[in-house]
């Protein structure tokens, strides 16, 4: 027997609903994990909208979240270098996060320094970060823009440029300033004119990672005279408006993340945003103070 929070239909929050579901199996190549603490991130919250049937298959029936924490209970055929009760964090490309029990090929150790809600925090946004920069084929002595550098992807955005070696502006909420500047970036205010302000502090941007997709793809094009070195993960429309590109979501973006980010968690050399945490089975109040912007904080699903 196994439980999870639920998707009953497309819908405002309260169509999270905690309900018995059959168990997961690991196939082969997969680990079967108990959840400790699962993530919600902003997809899960227009996928439960129904914003984005024609991107993902999750319908009604289906249990939402691409990360969690916790202690493998059992291995699929070929899997090895992990075994029965090792602490991991995963990624779940086919979600589930939302339940007691979850089946991935993608994981990695969690170190015991690093807390089963922070483990759970980082598996999607150090996908989506590490990622993304790739596809914007940053190097090393150059400069990148990060539109949305307070938030979950942003913050991660930031630090792992920098620690690649790149000149980092940072465009985040004025909420966010001694946050961004204390991670390496160099402020500016995020909104209109962003570009005006970054061209105050330098006259080449080689780069630019939109993590927010709240506009500015043109005049970030403009600034690379590049479309290809500036890439989204929010804004489809703006993407093709500009000749920018979309962040690819499959599974070649990134595989290595939870590789080479927890241990920097671990480390100290990696911070993330503040967090809350709720019980799983108040899923459906995370995702009503994400939409309502009543809080700034990632949020945090715990299994007792």
């Amino acid at each position: 027997m196994s439980y999870a929070m639920v998707l009953t239909a497309f819908g405002e929050p309260e169509v999270l609903q905690w309900q018995e579901v059959t168990p997961p199996v690991a196939g082969p190549g997969e680990v079967l994990v108990r959840v400790k603490a699962a993530g919600v991130g902003p997809t899960d919250l227009n996928i439960r909208a129904g914003h984005l049937a024609h991107v993902f298959p999750q319908g009604p029936g289906s249990v939402l979240g691409f990360e969690a924490a916790g202690v493998v209970e059992r291995l699929g055929d070929g899997v090895d270098g992990v075994a029965i009760g090792d602490e991991v964090a995963v990624y779940l490309p086919k979600q589930g996060g939302y339940g007691e029990l979850v089946a991935t090929d993608v994981w990695f150790a969690k170190p015991p320094e690093v807390s089963w809600a922070v483990a759970a925090a980082l598996p999607a946004s150090a996908k989506a970060a590490l990622g993304t920069l790739r596809e914007v084929a940053a190097t090393a002595g150059e400069t990148v823009v990060v539109l949305g550098a307070g938030g979950s992807v942003g913050v991660i955005a930031v630090q792992l440029a920098r620690s690649f070696g790149l000149r980092v502006i940072a465009a985040a909420s004025e909420r966010d300033e001694q946050f961004v500047r204390d991670i390496g970036g160099e402020f500016v205010v995020y909104g209109d004119g962003v570009f005006d302000r970054v061209a105050a502090l330098t006259d080449r941007v080689d780069a630019v990672v939109d993590a927010a997709g709240h506009g500015g793809l043109t005049e970030a094009v403009a600034a690379t005279g590049d479309g290809s070195r500036v890439v989204t993960l929010a804004d489809p429309a703006g993407a093709a408006a500009a000749g920018a590109r979309m962040s690819d979501p499959g599974p070649g973006r990134a595989p290595d993340a939870l590789a080479v980010t927890l241990p920097m968690l671990a480390d100290g050399s990696l911070r993330l945003k503040t967090h809350q945490e709720l019980p799983l089975t108040d899923a459906a109040e995370a995702h009503r103070q994400l939409a309502s912007g009543a809080s700034h904080d990632k949020f945090v699903l715990t299994v007792d």
